[in-house]
């Protein structure tokens, strides 16, 4: 399951490189926080996931090109792993 949070991750680093200033540093905190997850003990819950989606949506509302195609696999990936979560 960590490997979908392991490639939003390495899309949101790839997003980040062409990113504008204004959204890269959202991409940034979100792909530190996949870190965590992938390489800690911690598993987000769905509240914890559902507002990484929505700081994503944000910045892929803000961005084109590249950017926005990275951000919006990273999504992607995060809907899937968050459909195999348990809720509380």
């Amino acid at each position: 399951m960590t490997e979908q949070l392991q490639q939003a991750r390495d899309d949101l680093e790839e997003a980040a490189k062409s990113a504008d200033d204004d959204v890269r540093d959202d991409i940034r905190e979100t792909t530190d926080a996949f870190a965590d997850y992938v390489m800690g003990d911690t598993t987000p819950d769905h509240a914890i996931l559902d507002e990484r989606l929505n700081t994503l949506r944000q910045v892929r509302e803000a961005t084109d090109g590249n950017t926005k195609d990275k951000v919006e696999e990273a999504i992607e990936e995060v809907e899937d792993y968050r459909e195999q979560v348990d809720q509380a």
